[in-house]
């Protein structure tokens, strides 16, 4: 079972409801899908087929914490803190430079 301590107490459920957000926002706009889709080596068709799956979900969370304008943009559309999407990240089992040892 995942250390809820490490996670800032987020379910799985919520990370991925923001990870989800995350990508629909990256979707929105054709420069920021294209940025992450080369820096995550996906492709479009691959990326459709597996939208739900942890490994893509902590894909999105880990390209947002590493772009900060991209955290930023999504945090300030989404009504969210940067630190709630970091928590998102480490929910989903992603690691982020802000986490405590």
């Amino acid at each position: 079972m995942r250390d809820r301590r490490r996670s800032g107490g987020m379910t799985r459920e919520a990370a991925e409801q923001i990870a989800a957000r995350a990508l629909l926002f990256l979707a929105e706009d054709a420069g920021r899908l294209g940025r992450f889709l080369a820096e995550t080596g996906l492709d479009p068709r691959a990326l459709r087929g597996r939208m739900r799956e942890p490994e893509i979900l902590v894909a999105v969370t880990g390209y947002l914490m590493a772009d900060e304008s991209a955290l930023l943009a999504f945090a300030a559309n989404a009504r969210l803190q940067p630190e709630e999407i970091a928590r998102a990240e480490a929910a989903l089992g992603g690691g982020s430079p802000w986490e405590s040892t």
